[in-house]
């Protein structure tokens, strides 16, 4: 099965399930799903930082500090959000990422809104991540992300959940 294939639940304004969707159909609709967003911290405090590979649906080959993704039909957003961290960073018996806030994203017509829950967790596992997802990927002292934001040409989902993670700490 393609990943345009994947079924996903179909979300209104209020993130409530009214219906089931493919994602390629979703995309095309610009209808309102699911998605995840984990900031993954290793033992030193540093942020998982990848550029997607080109063949990515949506926003390929962008540097984003966050892995994650949809979220499937009848599937939690916590499920999701654990079995995205463990396939994106190719491990396995990571700890269940902490659920920090969601929001609503509008992709401005790329691929509809999606409700996007962020969370958090720490990986002192070795990763290998995904190479269908991951193009190149380095752990960086947030200074260094910091840093790079104004470098790099970032996917704007991450972006926009990275700017809502710093408010939320009150930085």
């Amino acid at each position: 099965m393609s990943a345009s294939d994947e079924v996903l639940d179909v979300v209104d304004e209020h993130d409530r399930v009214v219906g089931q969707a493919p994602r390629g159909e979703v995309y095309a609709r610009g209808l309102i799903h699911r998605c995840t967003f984990i900031l993954v911290r290793d033992g030193q405090d540093r942020i998982f930082v990848h550029r997607r590979t080109p063949t990515k649906l949506v926003y390929p080959s962008l540097h984003d500090m966050f892995v994650g993704g949809v979220v499937g039909a009848g599937e939690s957003y916590d499920d999701a959000a654990l079995r995205e961290a463990e396939e994106e960073l190719g491990v396995s018996g990571l700890p269940r990422p902490v659920p920090l806030f969601r929001f609503l994203y509008d992709s401005r017509g790329v691929a509809g809104k999606w409700w996007s829950a962020v969370y958090e967790v720490r990986c002192e596992l070795p990763v290998r991540p995904q190479v269908e997802e991951v193009a190149w990927h380095a752990f960086l002292p947030e200074e260094e992300l910091t840093a790079r934001l104004a470098e790099w040409e970032w996917v704007p989902d991450g972006r926009a959940a990275y700017e809502r993670l710093l408010t939320w700490r009150g930085r």
